[in-house]
């Protein structure tokens, strides 16, 4: 879903918002649930076949949870449970991986593979609907109602939660419950909600549009070029990339949620300043917070998490990470990410059990080498995450220092693109890492916010400033093809 799709759903959404609000004061709630969901298909360009089909896994989704409560037979519950959870992870692997596994396993086994299947999977991705997302959410709801929590009363209102248009794509991932319990007792916003509602949308904005797409053009010529690429070019991309990466996701998420307050709603946050981490536990507490909230709750917590000894604790960690790795696409990169990960999970963990409380890591130095190590060890693991391809990966890897590129790329790169000599290019990206630590400083350990009216006052300025200083064509979102 782009620009143009949003702009023009936020005048419907705005006005089915408006209806649903009146309905729910009224008593209606199903026809406000039918209402919304209606329009979140007014403005979205997708066939009735993917439409049919995510309502199948919604009715799927409702049928199958009450059976799986506790207070079904115990005996079909677990079973119940169980063939949801395989239904769900089936569909991601049929519709997103199957071409990646059929690649994989045919020179392995020699398999007699139809190739017009896997032609046909692979020119039919159901990427755009957000499956992984789709998913994640689903087995959550199931795993949440087999845990005791009530399941849903009724097809609309569970439908308005699987479809609502702007988690849909790319999340943040919802809990349903934290979902439900705001639309028992759904209002229109006040003008503070408004006003915090368009900042949000204007701020996401600018991030995206004004930084992380700019960001994005040297980005993708660099990482196209790979051969005429010099060392300083590959370090200056891939510290880019992280910034892209960043700005770019969380821009979408500051849209999202100031598009969900319109609604009434509030969905959860999913980044909290994840570039000033001291440690890679900390990092996954700030980054894709929704992602890391299900990966701790439906997989590492069931799997013993660290109540059975280090060794143990260790193996869950890394098979929780090659699991993240998996769900972000079906590529060696993004399972060597998500082992990277995992093993900085373990050594974080490992050095935590051996160190006492007095050690090197609690002092301002310690903190400082621990901040240092853990953005290292992400920004060079975001090589796999932008080249999932192994051969290219490996290429940046092999390299990063003593590899002179030709003047003619520096130049196309730096001047052409963006205006720019690779110092000044430089300086840049360590401004914006400035910028991002005095957000920091005055967000989280100063604790200052706008106040709603000047916020207000910013959103036209905001707005007014995307508008003239896009860049041609502009990227779309990252993690649209997660």
């Amino acid at each position: 879903m782009g620009y143009r799709c949003l702009r023009g759903f936020c005048v419907s959404a705005a006005a089915a918002q408006l209806l649903a609000s009146r309905r729910h004061r009224s008593g209606s709630g199903e026809s406000a649930a039918s209402e919304s969901e209606n329009a979140a298909f007014t403005k979205l360009d997708w066939d009735w076949g993917l439409r049919c089909l995510e309502h199948a896994l919604v009715l799927k989704d409702m049928r199958c949870a009450p059976s799986a409560a506790p207070s079904a037979c115990s005996r079909h519950r677990t079973v119940l449970l169980i063939l949801g959870i395989i239904l769900n992870v089936l569909l991601l692997l049929g519709f997103k991986y199957l071409p990646f596994l059929f690649s994989s396993l045919q020179p392995l086994l020699d398999l007699p593979i139809p190739q017009e299947r896997v032609n046909w999977i692979a020119d039919h991705p159901i990427a755009p609907l957000g499956l992984s997302f789709f998913s994640f959410e689903s087995i959550a709801y199931l795993i949440d109602v087999y845990r005791g929590a009530p399941a849903a009363q009724g097809f609309l209102p569970f439908a308005a939660y699987k479809l609502f248009f702007p988690k849909l794509i790319s999340g943040p991932i919802t809990p349903y419950h934290q979902f439900a319990s705001q639309w028992a007792s759904l209002r229109f916003p006040n003008a503070q909600l408004v006003a915090e509602a368009l900042w949000s949308i204007a701020f996401g904005a600018a991030k995206k549009v004004l930084v992380a797409d700019r960001l994005g053009i040297f980005v993708t010529l660099c990482f196209d070029n790979l051969v005429r690429a010099s060392s300083s070019d590959l370090w200056l991309a891939t510290l880019a990339y992280g910034l892209q990466l960043d700005l770019d996701f969380s821009g979408y998420v500051d849209i999202v949620r100031g598009s969900a307050i319109l609604f009434g709603l509030h969905l959860p946050a999913n980044f909290d300043y994840p570039y000033f981490s001291t440690s890679i536990a900390d990092f996954w507490r700030r980054w894709h917070m929704s992602l890391g909230d299900w990966l701790r709750n439906y997989l590492y917590f069931p799997l013993g998490g660290s109540r059975r000894g280090l060794a143990s604790t260790c193996l869950n960690l890394l098979i929780v990470m090659a699991i993240a790795g998996i769900w972000h696409g079906a590529a060696w990169g993004f399972i060597v990410w998500g082992l990277l990960h995992g093993m900085a999970l373990v050594v974080h963990r490992i050095t935590k059990a051996i160190s006492g409380p007095n050690s090197l890591w609690h002092s301002f130095p310690g903190v400082i080498l621990a901040w240092a190590l853990t953005q290292a060890m992400v920004f060079t693991a975001w090589i796999f995450f932008r080249l999932p391809s192994l051969p290219d990966s490996g290429w940046v890897l092999q390299h990063l220092w003593g590899y002179t590129a030709d003047v003619q790329f520096a130049q196309k790169v730096y001047l052409d693109s963006m205006g720019l000599d690779r110092l000044q290019f430089a300086l840049l990206l360590g401004l914006l890492f400035l910028g991002m630590f005095c957000l920091f400083v005055l967000h989280r350990l100063i604790e200052l916010q706008l106040n709603w009216p000047l916020k207000l006052l910013l959103v036209p300025i905001c707005l007014y400033t995307v508008w003239h200083l896009a860049p041609q064509g502009g990227l779309p979102y990252i993690y649209f093809y997660f």
